[in-house]
């Protein structure tokens, strides 16, 4: 990862005359950096992985070599990982919650302009009301939304991998009181709660 060009990123996205515009481009732009170094490090502890599973076949001979490849696994990169992990909730978390600040700064046409977002889903994403940029990036997906649509859940475009982040570090770090129940009554795993019934 070339890490001045982040800096230089950085710094475009900071300078206090940087247009909303400006900030965004910046802004995906370091998110597809740290994305793909990531992706690349995964990749390379699932190599180290399949190692580690190929020995396994000659157990017990081999628990020394694959519990040694299974920690290499472990601790490749880590600290580079997490920094990258910490830097991408940051960026999730301004992209959630300056959500409405940025749509109404830039409008939603050249919100989606930014974002790449297919003229023919434009009128979808209004008909869905997702015509904000935590909307269309976290909830619609349409990000970049011209070229692959066929993603698994989960895989998404740099600002999307940033939000799931977010979020998945909100909902491991919220306080108890901070999130609703997902098993009261009424709620999507809890019981059904009995038909409302009027007079007509």
């Amino acid at each position: 990862m070339n890490a001045s060009q982040i800096r230089a990123l950085a710094n475009i996205a900071d300078k206090p005359d940087a247009s909303v515009s400006a900030q965004l481009i910046a802004t995906r732009r370091i998110c597809r950096l740290f994305c793909h170094e990531r992706a690349t490090i995964h990749q390379e502890r699932r190599a180290l992985r399949r190692k580690a599973a190929k020995l396994k076949a000659f157990l017990p001979f081999t628990a020394a070599a694959v519990a040694d490849l299974e920690q290499q696994a472990s601790d490749h990169l880590a600290e580079s990982l997490e920094g990258m992990n910490r830097a991408l909730i940051g960026i999730g978390r301004a992209v959630i919650l300056q959500s409405a600040s940025t749509t109404a700064a830039l409008g939603f046409d050249r919100l989606c302009d930014l974002l790449s977002v297919n003229p023919a889903h434009r009128a979808q994403a209004i008909r869905d009301g997702d015509t904000n940029i935590a909307a269309l990036v976290f909830i619609a997906c349409l990000e970049d939304s011209a070229t692959e649509r066929g993603l698994v859940w989960g895989d998404g475009w740099p600002l999307y991998q940033a939000c799931l982040l977010a979020m998945a570090d909100f909902i491991r770090n919220a306080p108890e009181d901070a999130l609703p129940d997902p098993f009261a009554p009424g709620a999507p795993f809890g019981p059904k709660l009995p038909p409302v019934l009027r007079v007509v």
